[in-house]
């Protein structure tokens, strides 16, 4: 039964991946082998079902798919977090043949990580643990021109936000770490245009304009755009910003059966690439 759930629940991401071919106009299609190791990383009996449950929201095959990340690469995920794409990304890149960095600021950054080494050892700990944003001579980040793809997942805002944003040195750094041709994939909280600018500096929703303007400043071509993770129930108009909705669910009890209806937030999924 087990196996059965597992080919049933491959078939399911590989027909989810072929449906989104219209929103993928603008990003090369993964070969089939490749989709098929995709597919079979996403349903690993061995991923946390806390983090198998949000995959409606995050679309996981669908996502990289469009960033067009393949086995072989040396990919970088930026602030890992608690390692939801990287219970997918370390299987599926580091027993494809390639090399797979993970960065963060510090030792709690890859907190998350770590706790996966933990758990899987051989796996995890092929993986190649860094800094980034790199701010002091000597830190161990990636080395310029050696990632075929660097992606990060909602944390953008977090380096436009607060007192002291960096925003401009991780675009900068991200530039210099990817080859010529490389690609960047953003996933963001996305708000709308027409909001008050002012709402990016707390509500941890950024507009498209602006992640777009970041990145093309630091030297990117935008590649396209895919709508795989929108919500269009979400206003992101919320008392304590993306927070309010889930998994964060700042608000705890209060309104909690309508934050959990409308689900995690509107995403906007962005590709840019470094010229060559």
């Amino acid at each position: 039964m087990r196996r059965r759930h597992f080919l049933l629940a491959a078939s399911a991401v590989l027909a989810a991946t072929a449906g989104t071919a219209a929103l993928q106009s603008r990003a090369p299609a993964l070969p089939a082998a490749d989709q098929r190791a995709l597919a079979a990383a996403v349903a690993n009996p061995a991923r946390s079902d806390t983090n198998r449950a949000r995959d409606e929201y995050r679309n996981p095959a669908a996502t990289l798919a469009f960033f067009g990340v393949r086995p072989k690469q040396t990919v970088v995920e930026l602030f890992p977090g608690g390692g939801w794409y990287s219970e997918i990304i370390a299987p599926y890149v580091l027993n494809g043949g390639g090399t797979y960095y993970v960065a963060a600021p510090n030792e709690r950054g890859l907190a998350g990580f770590k706790r996966l080494v933990e758990k899987d050892q051989p796996l995890y700990g092929r993986a190649r643990q860094v800094i980034f944003p790199v701010r002091e001579a000597g830190q161990a980040g990636v080395p310029n021109g050696s990632a075929d793809v660097v992606l990060t997942f909602r944390n953008v805002h977090n380096w436009a936000m607060g007192d002291q944003p960096y925003a401009d040195l991780a675009f900068k750094q991200i530039f210099a770490m990817l080859k010529p041709g490389g690609v960047l994939g953003i996933e963001e909280h996305r708000l709308p245009e027409s909001a008050d600018a002012a709402r990016e500096k707390s509500s941890g929703y950024l507009k498209v304009s602006t992640v777009r303007r970041l990145a093309e400043h630091a030297g990117f071509r935008f590649a396209g755009s895919s709508e795989i993770n929108a919500n269009r129930k979400d206003t992101a108009n919320w008392p304590d910003g993306v927070w309010t909705l889930p998994p964060t669910l700042a608000l705890k009890d209060k309104d909690r059966a309508k934050y959990l209806a409308i689900g995690e937030s509107d995403r906007m999924t962005l590709r840019f690439v470094k010229p060559r």
